[in-house]
């Protein structure tokens, strides 16, 4: 069975052109709105390819997001980002 694409439609304030995301790209960005300015990271909201989602997010549609590295322990030490979504946008839908 087929899950329904996810779609999200938005745009930057006081500009009239509405953006529209899906699939995955859509997904991270509603992720990263519900977040607000604590951000998101992989470890706690899981996701095969964040860096991607972000790339497009940035390159597609122009949205700032700031990436913070963050250290973390565990059995393999080392950094994960944490992306934070720095534009104001509106949902339109």
């Amino acid at each position: 069975m087929r899950h329904p694409r996810q779609i999200i439609r938005f745009c930057s304030p006081g500009e009239g052109r509405v953006h529209v995301a899906k699939g995955r790209t859509a997904w991270a960005l509603c992720e990263l709105i519900k977040a607000g300015r604590v951000g998101v990271t992989p470890i706690d909201t899981p996701g095969p390819r964040w860096s991607a989602y972000i790339f497009n997010l940035r390159s597609e549609y122009g949205l700032d997001i700031e990436t913070v590295n963050e250290p973390h322990g565990g059995p393999y030490p080392g950094t994960h980002a944490r992306y934070v979504l720095k534009s104001r946008i509106e949902v339109v839908e």
